[in-house]
């Protein structure tokens, strides 16, 4: 489960990761960035606290990090050289390189949660974001 969040131009991002009975919380924030930035942040620093090759079932309220992978984005600005399909240069370019090389390790199945709603692992990564931004 990976979260970011914006309060006052400051940004935090959260994540926990789960396998059987064991959980790791990480996070970090940063002033003066985007909260799609934080967005893959949180992705990646998950994806990069596996020690093996994992099948992961990556769960997120971002939009703009599922998407990419389940409507197919990413491998079409690879194709295309990392542009849009309007021609643009795809923005935060290096981060979504990181995370596409991550995903060529692990076999990560993105899935789109509702935000700020009943979920227990999305609010607590909500709550580590929170606090990250605290600590900045």
């Amino acid at each position: 489960m990976v979260l970011a969040l914006e309060i006052q131009g400051q940004v935090g991002w959260g994540s926990l990761l789960m396998y059987k009975d064991t959980k790791k919380e990480i996070s970090g924030g940063k002033k003066s960035t985007t909260n799609n930035i934080m967005e893959l942040t949180a992705v990646i620093e998950g994806l990069k606290m596996l020690k093996i090759p994992c099948e992961v079932d990556l769960y997120s309220d971002s939009a703009y990090v599922v998407n990419a992978f389940k409507q197919g984005w990413i491998y079409n600005w690879v194709k295309n050289n990392w542009q849009t399909a309007g021609k643009e240069p795809v923005k935060n370019k290096e981060i979504w390189q990181e995370l596409y090389e991550l995903t060529k390790t692990h076999k990560v199945n993105f899935i789109k949660v509702k935000g700020h709603a009943d979920n227990e692992f999305n609010n607590r990564c909500d709550e580590l974001a929170r606090n990250a931004i605290k600590k900045l």
